[in-house]
């Protein structure tokens, strides 16, 4: 079989439900062979080198049934194989029923556990695949810990199939015992679940195989895409020379309570080095100073100073605080006729109002933004953080159309949403971004870029990706991600942003 692996997947991310209605499609196409076939040329490519056994443990659905191929392929290519089966035969799926029968055909033999002291060349995990949705129990589970524990003690890789078992292929979430991949290798379509929630941990490098379906010639719809820069790259255009800085729009960040003046400080120096042309920071600390000593360039002011200048972009949110004045001056946001980003207190504020706000948001002619963790996600929504983290892009839907908002739900794989229930996966960052202050650095680029006239979705998009990248470029420099800082961060954003628009990078 020609060998078409893919190191990365492409944008389009599809659900279950969709690639199932896939699979029905090309039911005749023969999948499982050509899985199977996929799975033995990756196989030998990631134990290049080393003569032990492969070990494949193949489940009792169609999953195991490509973990069987797979072991007929290699073993007639004179591969050791030992293959561990849990399940029954008469109850496999026709085309695994199949694979098992050619398997047993050969003369093969197949085990009901792991052999002790072997050493491995390569663990596959055929055990389940995107079709399962309970936690993994018993001996189930045992043998995920197994493969787990075996492949981290002989340094060897772990390829799961399709999708890591016991990991959520929609969601990323894992109820329980999942495998820890070092690489995963998707078949058919990319799945959600790979790049946020739990799924970063677990699928390793994910690979891709299309097994010939032509997903884009068909007429079921991606269900959602990841992020990349050509989603907002007619926007990356290049400052005329001729203009000064009230082309690039005057924003307003309010908050900085006290003891978090660093919040609204942060905010408006990315605001700043993002190219807005002015910044104002209205402080609630009594005692703020009157200049930001570190980035002169900044005004601040009171609150309701900013509240009586144009502005074309507002934000309301870092170091707010809660009190009843923080709680005045969201009102005042809320009213007033710019685009508004709502992060940190003010999603807080929000959720616990009970006097209109959320409808008065709802019901914003200009656009609202908001920017909550998964922690202010589940107070706007009235439920556990945990809620949110088991179906993040469902709960980005949820927030989007209550509150008639754009969202990025931030996290390990945030995910972006539009009012219409379109959503994005962003896969650049780290966990640098794991510290104090870098929500308030996210606040401020994308109050800089809806400053400047960008479109919301366009704005969040471009934001929530350069603001990982940005990350994952001070990783690079060996600043991070342990200590990596917000203010870093800021500088580090700077620069990508000008190589994206001068087609450097």
């Amino acid at each position: 079989m020609e060998k078409h692996t893919k190191p990365s997947s492409p944008p389009a991310l599809y659900c279950r439900d969709s690639l199932r209605r896939l699979e029905t499609v090309c039911a005749d196409a023969g999948l499982m062979r050509r899985a199977g076939a996929a799975a033995a040329l990756l196989a030998e490519d990631l134990r290049a080198g080393r003569s032990d056994a492969v070990l494949a443990l193949a489940g009792p659905g169609n999953n195991g049934g490509d973990a069987l191929t797979m072991a007929t392929l290699l073993r007639r290519q004179g591969v050791a194989v030992t293959t561990v089966f849990i399940g029954e035969a008469d109850a496999l799926p026709a085309d695994a029923r199949e694979a098992y029968q050619q398997f047993i055909a050969e003369g093969w033999r197949l085990l009901p556990d792991i052999p002790v002291e072997t050493r491995w060349s390569l663990i596959v995990d055929g055990l389940f695949g995107i079709g399962l949705a309970r936690p993994l129990t018993g001996r189930e589970a045992q043998l995920v810990e197994a493969a787990n524990r075996l492949a981290a003690e002989q340094g060897c890789p772990l390829l799961a199939l399709d999708c890591p078992s016991g990991l959520d292929a929609d969601t990323g979430f894992c109820r329980g015992a999942a495998i820890r991949a070092t690489h995963t290798l998707s078949f058919i379509a990319a799945k959600p679940g790979f790049y946020t929630a739990d799924g970063a941990d677990h699928c390793g490098q994910v690979l891709f195989d299309d097994l010939g379906v032509d997903v884009e010639s068909s007429d079921i719809p991606a269900d959602g895409h990841r992020l990349d820069r050509s989603m907002f790259a007619s926007w990356l255009t290049p400052r005329k020379r001729n203009t000064h800085k009230g082309t690039y729009g005057s924003v307003g960040i309010i908050g900085g309570a006290h003891s978090m003046m660093g919040a609204a400080l942060l905010a408006g120096r990315a605001a700043l080095k993002l190219g807005a042309g002015r910044v104002f920071l209205g402080l609630l600390d009594a005692q703020a100073p009157g200049a930001d000593f570190g980035h002169p360039e900044l005004m601040l002011k009171k609150p309701e100073g900013v509240f009586d200048t144009e502005l074309s972009a507002l934000a309301c949110g870092p170091g707010l605080g809660r009190s009843d004045r923080a709680a005045e001056l969201l009102e005042m946001a809320i009213a007033s006729a710019a685009p508004l980003v709502l992060d940190a207190d003010a999603l807080n504020i929000l959720a616990f109002d009970d006097g209109g706000l959320q409808k008065r948001v709802s019901q914003r002619e200009a656009p609202v933004l908001l920017t909550p963790h998964p922690a202010e996600a589940a107070r706007l929504l009235d439920l556990q953080t945990v809620d949110i983290q088991k179906s993040r892009i469902h709960m980005a839907q949820e927030l989007a159309h209550r509150y008639n908002a754009w969202v990025v739900l931030k996290g390990c794989g945030s995910v972006v949403c539009n009012p219409e229930g379109k959503w994005w996966i962003n896969t650049t960052g780290n966990p640098g971004l794991a510290g104090p202050g870098t929500g308030d650095v996210l606040t401020g680029m994308l109050t800089a870029l809806l400053g400047q006239g960008w479109p919301p979705e366009a704005a969040l998009q471009a934001a929530a990706h350069l603001h990982g990248q940005a990350a994952d470029d001070l990783v690079e420099e060996g600043l991070g991600p342990v200590g990596l800082t917000a203010g870093e961060l800021i500088h580090a954003m700077r620069a990508r942003f000008n190589r994206w628009i001068a087609g450097k990078a």
